[in-house]
């Protein structure tokens, strides 16, 4: 993990901001951190003042320094880059975050009030941010999660070259501060479990269960064939010592173009591999994850197979894979502003030898979710429906948001939805005892 900006560095950069009265950077945060104010405030000296701006307004402020594709966020609307270049404002967050730990400056006192009981399912980070929200406000929230420990995707999603356990660790400490309860190795997986905590005490329910199957090129998957979701995990559920042993020293094909391409490439090569290789069906520039990924992934060695669609998987006598079958494709015609599409190049089938395979092409909610919340409208990926200004699902005091709701997503995209699940629950619960003394007077 990156050691990240220093005092000098960070105070350096901060102090390149135009102070723009507009803050146009500020408005290119879905998350709503307002750098445009924790940086002004920096500059001015206000350090606790800044530290402060960051985690009030997003609890996993942190996290999102290091994570967030800051580039094509907040930094992409930075006013300096008509200058020179923009403010690296992630990077000056991270630091801010990791400088208030290090001088012991706690944001949060645990609330004095004591509200409702409230159910947050999965401790991603739209229910980490929800769960924040409300503890801030006084509400007993407890975060029900199927893993053994919490953070969804941060903790078993992300390479911990890229995201420490540790720096995740101080990040959750903030929201247990705010009395904010987890249930860990808590699956809520029987039918109808989801709306039968409604009935165990709680007064509103979230559901951010997000998404952990991963989707497949082929039905039959030889021995050898790994999905991202478990590949990325295996760090953290006591996988990692096989996985090296299969990998060091050994051919490794990732299939896919964006950001969790990048991340399994990254990890493979952490592992050992000799030869890594990102098969993606379309051109460089079409590649989804951001420029950065790209080019880090490049200067980590990985070698880009652009323009080969997988066909299928070769095996030995054993059953094992031993290479991929390719096709090489050419983009379409350009059609308007429509994505240019890959087009097979006949008779251009080959073999690219390879000891172990990882399928990152995306993920979908798992087998038979809907049966969790039987009643709550879903689409047909799926997915449930929810509005995203307020969450809300089609039953009364269900609320849901994340990737279960808007699809494979952005960690700040699910920040987000965690704060207006809160605010919108908040206001449902405070309508609902205000009907409750209406009718006791």
């Amino acid at each position: 993990m990156d050691k990240g900006y220093d005092f000098n560095q960070a105070w350096t950069e901060a102090n390149r901001c135009l102070l723009c009265h507009d803050a146009p950077c500020s408005k290119g945060c879905p998350a709503g951190t307002n750098p445009g104010r924790f940086i002004k405030k920096f500059k001015m000296q206000n350090i606790k003042g800044a530290i402060r701006t960051i985690k009030e307004n997003n609890i996993l402020g942190g996290a999102c320094g290091i994570l967030c594709p800051t580039a094509r966020l907040c930094e992409k609307e930075c006013a300096s880059s008509n200058l020179d270049r923009p403010i690296e404002i992630g990077r000056i967050q991270e630091f801010l975050v990791r400088h208030g730990r290090e001088i012991g400056f706690k944001v949060f006192e645990k609330p004095k009030s004591n509200l409702e009981k409230v159910a947050v399912i999965g401790s991603g980070p739209a229910g980490l941010s929800c769960g924040a929200e409300l503890g801030k406000k006084g509400y007993k929230v407890t975060i029900f999660e199927k893993m053994d420990e919490p953070g969804g995707v941060l903790r078993y999603g992300v390479p911990s070259y890229r995201f420490s356990k540790d720096y995740l660790k101080t990040e959750l400490e903030d929201i247990i501060e705010l009395g904010v309860k987890f249930e860990c190795g808590h699956a809520i997986k029987e039918v109808g479990e989801a709306e039968d905590l409604l009935n165990k005490g709680f007064k509103a329910v979230f559901i951010a269960i997000g998404l952990w199957d991963a989707a497949t090129l082929f039905e039959d998957k030889p021995e050898g064939v790994y999905d991202s979701v478990a590949f990325l995990s295996s760090p953290r559920t006591g996988r990692q010592e096989l996985l090296k042993d299969q990998i060091k020293n050994k051919k490794v094909a990732i299939i896919g173009g964006g950001s969790v391409a990048m991340d399994c490439a990254g990890l493979a090569r952490h592992f050992g591999a000799s030869d890594v290789y990102l098969v993606y069906r379309r051109s460089f520039c079409q590649m989804p994850a951001d420029e950065d990924e790209k080019m880090e992934t490049l200067e980590n060695d990985i070698h880009f197979l652009i323009l080969n669609q997988p066909e299928a998987y070769v095996t030995d006598g054993k059953g094992v894979v031993s290479g991929i079958k390719l096709i090489r494709t050419q983009l379409s015609p350009p059609k308007g502003s429509e994505r240019r599409s890959p087009v097979e190049i006949k008779n251009s089938q080959w073999i690219l030898d390879v000891d172990l395979v990882v399928e990152a092409i995306g993920n979908k909610a798992f087998e038979n979710s809907d049966n969790l919340y039987p009643g709550v409208e879903i689409d047909d990926k799926k997915l449930v429906k929810a509005k995203l200004d307020n969450c809300k699902t089609s039953k009364k005091a269900i609320f849901a948001g994340g990737d279960i709701v808007r699809g494979p997503s952005l960690v700040v995209n699910a920040v987000q939805d965690g704060k207006t699940a809160a605010s919108a629950i908040d206001s449902y619960l405070v309508q609902r005892r205000a009907k409750l003394t209406t009718k006791e007077g």
